[in-house]
């Protein structure tokens, strides 16, 4: 292909790249060698432990329970990690003991098999973690379902994989009584070493405002401590508060950088905001090391905090002295408001800092954090979301009725011909079935590719490094190894270390390895195709949820914006942050509902097109609502200006039409057209005396009125 004849993208073409990108990445940032050795360290220690105490099967069952429950293991807060990891092991237990009472029938193993890939595939609705427990769950059910068992012995089976569990997650966990705050830290940390290089490199208003979904994790994460009054739990959450203000300051503090090197006159200033940018991002990243290192600060960062900040107050002190231009009152502005958010933004750094340098006390309040839901509230919603999916306009409901068919078909062909342990085959369906095409057949293939690679390498090994039972362990401790340091950041890593360990837990029990190779290559080959051609026959597409998570993002947005307004006219502003953070969670929804639409097959190059149009115009909306925001932390506010609640109000309503124009295109078809339902009324350039709220205002009006021409093209359908 010559550089005349530019490559011609189809709309075949992007799902088959989307596909190539799913099966060869790898996320180096899932590489957690903490949670790995553990992880390894529990397994190898239950499979050691039953086998002394019982036999070689029992120290099998231990260490799968061991196993399946190490995938809930995390670097999160204890609390959420060792209540994750119990409910798994809890779970776990129970499935075994159902799956080897519902094998003395064939019908009764079939049923109980489909109810539980139903029950599997309702947990999405949920949650990601709710269903990777319920997969985990759904895994061991048919693992156990293969060899019936009196019952006495299925609760024994059942307690041991609980103890299995139990294991993981006291290794997960014993270190709570003595660094109760640690994983707080390590969580805060990583928050202001991603906010350091924000501040380097401020994105663009084309472009998503960064660390949507980091900030909204750790504040879940940190929800907790807001029950928690101790000086720890206060100075962790003023760190995260003031950590979400940086951002705001550090994001309109760009914008002003680009703004300000527009003008000839403001190519001075523009340098200088630039290189206070740099210094702040500097000191974050010194806050970040220091809060990595827990306790007090050693002498080496204490000096590299002061100098930074030194530096910082100098290029503030410069900034000032730069004289505001003659004549132009929309750039003696756009300086003025450059000042105070830097102002700004070092007052919050140097909070900040001096909190992380270990001080027992706080400059200021910490903010609010919501502490989450009690319980009953929680449940409740709980309930009302599975109850919400029960349908079949549901893309949750659909994937756990194919989950169940296909399982249920999977597990009936099993056991109804002369194959060798034919569990694997629902085991790989479920697994393999995902509510996605991209995850689906990017699983598919994987998990067909990495079993014959495992398979072949267990064979290898077992050939050539078996002597004894000792080698055996010491192999499969090297397979979890790999499993749980590289696994999580390739799938296909993950399947063939999977393999290989399968294949040596098995041998243990003294079975012999080549039976269990040829057994797992044709069941798992056999499983994946099910899976695959059951997607093919009843497919789950994303592009029919996408417009509704599209509107989504438009009524959190419209919620955000009516906070941020009516501050400005006087209302607390409390009503700001739990509406941000639902701005936030509805932005990373419709992004990656977006994503996995424009990896389907049969999207069109202009509707994928058209899809990130709309994100992009939605990004440049936020922005501008963001800058105004800053604007409202200020110890001197402004009143509001006379035209505020008529732009308020208009642009109510102009989010409101955009979103049911998305929820609705058939019936909205003729009104989405007309530019006049979009318009936003805001106050000519410089009439108000309020440039730059004027400016952002402006940037409101357009953002929605692009949205509102892309969406009556209709491009998007």
């Amino acid at each position: 292909m010559t550089a005349e004849q530019p490559e011609v993208r189809t709309a075949a073409t992007v799902p088959i790249r989307t596909l190539w990108r799913a099966l060869i990445r790898f996320e180096p940032q899932k590489i957690v060698p903490e949670i790995a050795v553990r992880n390894t360290i529990g397994f190898i220690f239950a499979v050691v432990l039953g086998t002394i105490f019982a036999s070689p099967s029992t120290g099998a069952v231990a260490g799968l329970g061991a196993l399946n429950v190490c995938y809930s293991d995390g670097l999160d807060p204890y609390r959420f990690r060792a209540r994750r990891m119990l409910i798994a092991s809890v779970l776990v237990g129970v499935a075994v003991v159902i799956g080897a009472l519902s094998a003395h029938g064939n019908t009764s193993a079939i049923v109980v098999a489909a109810i539980g890939a139903f029950a599997t595939g309702m947990m999405l609705a949920l949650g990601t973690t709710a269903g990777d427990i319920g997969v985990v769950t759904l895994v061991t059910l048919v693992v156990f379902a293969a060899k019936p068992l009196p019952p006495l012995e299925a609760l024994e089976a059942g307690a041991v994989a609980l103890g299995g569990g139990l294991i993981q997650t006291l290794l997960s966990t014993f270190l709570w009584p003595i660094r109760r705050y640690k994983p707080e830290e390590r969580i805060i940390a990583g928050i202001y070493s991603e906010l350091a290089d924000v501040a380097k490199e401020p994105p663009s208003t084309a472009q998503a405002p960064p660390m949507t979904g980091q900030i909204s994790d750790a504040r879940d994460a940190l929800a907790p401590l807001s029950r928690d009054h101790s000086v720890e739990a206060e100075r962790h959450v003023f760190l995260l508060v003031q950590a979400e203000r940086i951002r705001l300051s550090v994001l309109n503090a760009g914008r002003l950088q680009r703004r300000l090197v527009r003008h000839e006159a403001g190519v001075s200033a523009a340098g200088i905001l630039a290189a206070i940018l740099d210094q702040a991002s500097e000191i974050i990243e010194v806050i970040s090391q220091i809060l990595r290192q827990g306790d007090y600060p050693e002498s080496s960062h204490q000096s590299a905090l002061d100098s930074a900040m030194d530096r910082l107050s100098a290029s503030l002190a410069e900034f000032h002295t730069i004289p505001p231009p003659d004549g132009n009152a929309f750039y003696a502005a756009l300086l003025r408001d450059a000042r105070h958010q830097s102002v700004a933004l070092r007052s919050q750094i140097r909070s900040a800092a001096w909190a992380a340098s270990g001080n027992k006390t706080l400059a200021a309040p910490r903010g609010p954090i919501d502490s989450g839901e009690p319980w009953k509230l929680r449940i409740q919603g709980y309930r009302a979301r599975l109850l919400a999916n029960l349908s079949f306009d549901s893309t949750v409901f659909r994937h756990a009725v194919r989950m169940a068919v296909c399982l249920a078909i999977g597990d009936a062909i099993g056991r109804n011909t002369g194959l060798q342990r034919t569990y694997w085959i629902p085991m790989t369906i479920a697994i393999v079935l995902k509510p996605d095409f991209t995850g689906t057949f990017a699983r598919g293939v994987l998990r067909i590719g990495g079993t014959m690679a495992g398979l072949v390498l267990a064979t290898v090994l077992f050939r050539f490094v078996h002597t004894g039972v000792a080698t055996d362990i010491a192999l499969m401790a090297l397979f979890t190894l790999v499993l749980r340091w590289a696994g999580p950041a390739n799938y296909g890593i993950f399947v063939i270390a999977m393999s290989g360990l399968v294949v040596l837990l098995i041998s243990v029990t003294g079975v012999p390895p080549g039976t269990v190779i040829a057994a797992r290559a044709l069941n798992t080959a056999l499983g994946g195709a099910l899976a695959l051609v059951a997607y093919a026959v009843w497919p789950t597409w994303e592009k029919t949820q996408t417009r509704n998570a599209l509107a989504d993002l438009l009524d959190s947005y419209r919620a955000y914006t009516h906070a941020v307004l009516d501050a400005y006219m006087g209302e607390p502003l409390t009503a700001i942050d739990p509406a941000r953070l639902a701005a936030r969670r509805a932005r990373s929804n419709a992004e990656a509902s977006v994503e996995r639409t424009c990896g389907e097959p049969g999207v069109p190059a202009a509707q994928a097109a058209s899809l990130n149009t709309i994100l992009v115009h939605s990004h440049s909306f936020v922005h501008a609502v963001m800058a105004m925001e800053t604007r409202l932390y200020r110890n001197r506010r402004a009143p509001a200006p006379a035209w505020m609640p008529a732009f308020a109000a208009s642009a109510d309503r102009a989010l409101a039409t955009l979103s049911n124009s998305l929820r609705n295109p058939d019936t909205t078809r003729a009104a989405g057209s007309r530019r006049s339902r979009i318009d936003v009324e805001t106050p000519a350039p410089g009439t108000g005396g309020n440039e730059l709220i004027e400016t952002e205002a402006d940037r409101v009006r357009t953002s929605l009125r692009s949205l509102g021409e892309e969406l009556a093209k209709r491009s998007w359908l």
